[in-house]
């Protein structure tokens, strides 16, 4: 099976002969949160699904990494209207909607159409290809594919200027396995890929903060060396390995604006 190659500036991960696109991180609610916070802002919902149509062109499958829905513990209102009316907008013009639990999607099951694929927290593999959301340890099955696919941590890397601002970006990671640390698992993947969250308004962390730290099993025993993680910009340029970027600062932190505003 050919390499999982991030489709530029969608924030969308392509298995070219599975005829597969996969996002992590859609997070459906979202708004309805901030709204109870005092903040008030569209709903992504739609624009992610036509997204997803457009991609959807020359592929057959769709695998959604984790975190569908946003509110835990419970579901909220625009959670119940949205999901399932966006997982049938799927459903029409993908052959295979497959879904991976999250950490948020405790009771994904009622929302989801007939026919969807629902998968463990512990993933599932696809040819070479492993999917898990990142939250708990993937399967003995999952870690012996050529590569796994992960979300959950919304990477996003921060560069900082000569004035010593530092603005932040969506990322994709790239990191090898520390195979001298591996102690759970017999077989492993050659490289862990780490995708940017799928929905726009959420935030992200920078993977390049000194002090900082990514979230899941896989960061917590050494297992993936992290440092020598390759960062890339949505649009494909590379930008170095961690070690490399790290910034010391999180102060006077902004996002940039996204380059690709054109359908928005």
């Amino acid at each position: 099976m050919s390499v999982p190659c991030p489709i530029p500036d969608k924030l969308a991960l392509e298995i070219e002969d599975a005829k597969a696109v996969c996002i992590g991180d859609l997070h459906i609610g979202l708004e309805s949160e901030l709204r109870s916070k005092g903040v008030h802002v569209p709903s992504q919902t739609y624009q992610m699904e036509r997204e997803l149509i457009r991609l959807s062109h020359g592929r057959e499958r769709v695998i959604l990494l984790g975190d569908i829905k946003n509110k835990v513990p419970g579901s909220s209102r625009q959670e119940y209207a949205e999901i399932p009316r966006f997982i049938k907008a799927l459903q029409r013009h993908y052959g295979q909607v497959d879904v991976v639990r999250g950490n948020h999607d405790t009771n994904i099951e009622e929302f989801m159409p007939e026919g969807v694929h629902v998968h463990p927290a512990s993933g599932f593999a696809l040819g070479d290809v492993g999917f898990t959301h990142g939250h708990t340890w993937p399967s003995p099955e999952v870690m012996s594919c050529r590569y796994l696919v992960m979300a959950h941590n919304h990477p996003t890397v921060a560069l900082e200027d000569s004035l010593g601002n530092i603005s932040k970006e969506p990322c994709w990671v790239r990191f090898p396995i520390n195979k001298n640390m591996v102690k759970r698992y017999v077989e492993v993947p050659e490289e862990v890929i780490l995708l940017p969250a799928f929905n726009r308004s959420l935030g992200g962390s920078p993977v390049n903060i000194k002090g900082g730290k990514l979230l899941g099993p896989m960061f917590s025993d050494g297992m993936l060396d992290v440092g020598k993680g390759k960062v890339y910009l949505t649009d494909g340029i590379y930008l170095g390995t961690i070690e490399d970027l790290m910034v010391r600062s999180t102060t006077r932190v902004r996002t940039l604006p996204r380059r690709d505003r054109q359908d928005h």
